[in-house]
């Protein structure tokens, strides 16, 4: 566990929200689209901590949260498209790191609707910055891109939190919600 936790640090450490974005002309569309929430720091940790907090949800939230959050993820993308204005779109996903990794850390109880809801908002800005930052690449390989990496990466806070299941698991999970609101509000202070 100590391992999986200095591991998932050191990679948040690692990203950076400059080096975030490969050019979808050189790197090919889906390349670059599932590449985009590996390397930032923003995205890695909000993605984690959207697992996290649904293993602690439990139940139908398991899967609904994550789903929820790459289906209004993909509409942002499509509303940066389509050339709908968005405000805010860097603070408050900065604020989503925050946020999610809190939820995660108190292990807030909530229906599955709720845990959507909340997580769809974020999602949607998520998905407007990956739109406004397509530059050349197919739009559709670029969102099949980064839609499977976030839901790989919501399957890794899933598994975070089951892993070790029982009362450990969850502190675990717990834990690692702090982490990556520390780790969001570090990089509120560094913008």
């Amino acid at each position: 566990m100590k391992r999986l936790l200095l591991t998932l640090l050191l990679t948040g450490a690692a990203a950076s929200p400059a080096f975030a974005h490969l050019d979808p002309a050189a790197h090919g569309s889906l390349g670059a689209g599932f590449s985009h929430p590996l390397t930032g720091a923003d995205h890695l940790l909000a993605m984690v901590a959207v697992g996290l907090w649904a293993s602690l949800i439990g139940g139908r939230a398991l899967w609904a949260v994550p789903a929820a959050f790459v289906a209004a993820m993909s509409v942002g993308f499509l509303a940066a498209l389509g050339g709908l204005g968005l405000p805010f779109v860097e603070p408050v996903i900065a604020a989503s790191v925050v946020v999610i990794g809190l939820l995660a850390m108190v292990a807030l109880q909530v229906p599955a609707a709720v845990g959507m809801a909340v997580v769809g908002f974020f999602a949607l800005f998520h998905g407007y910055a990956h739109g406004l930052e397509l530059g050349g690449a197919s739009g559709l390989s670029f969102m099949a891109g980064f839609a499977a990496a976030t839901a790989l990466l919501h399957g890794a806070g899933v598994a975070l939190g089951l892993g070790l299941g029982g009362r450990a698991g969850r502190i675990a999970a717990r834990i690692a919600g702090g982490l990556a609101a520390l780790g969001g509000l570090w990089l509120v202070a560094g913008a």
